[in-house]
């Protein structure tokens, strides 16, 4: 995961946590993420020809997201510059 910001650091260290925050825990600790990766890998873009892909782990975690939280493109996009726990699940600061 990314480095944490100032903003994220606060967020992490509040008292009180969401139901939101709760659930993407409890699937950050039920998802075999390294194993549902390398699956993955050998058919994720590689760097090379045009704009450099975002991590295969940040995309796996942004999709489930959207199947979760039943979201398009542009609003999961929202979501990630809005709602701090999504972008800290997703691994973005």
């Amino acid at each position: 995961m990314n480095q944490l910001s100032f903003a994220d650091t606060e967020f992490t260290s509040k008292r009180r946590k969401t139901r939101k925050e709760l659930f993407l825990a409890r699937m950050n600790g039920l998802i075999p993420w390294q194993q549902l990766e390398a699956q993955i890998e050998p058919f994720y873009p590689k760097a090379g020809n045009g704009r450099r892909p975002y991590p295969l782990a940040t995309m796996l975690r942004i999709h489930f997201m959207q199947n979760w939280y039943n979201m398009s493109d542009p609003a999961m996009e929202d979501a990630l510059y809005e709602i701090t726990s999504m972008r800290l699940f997703a691994g973005l600061s």
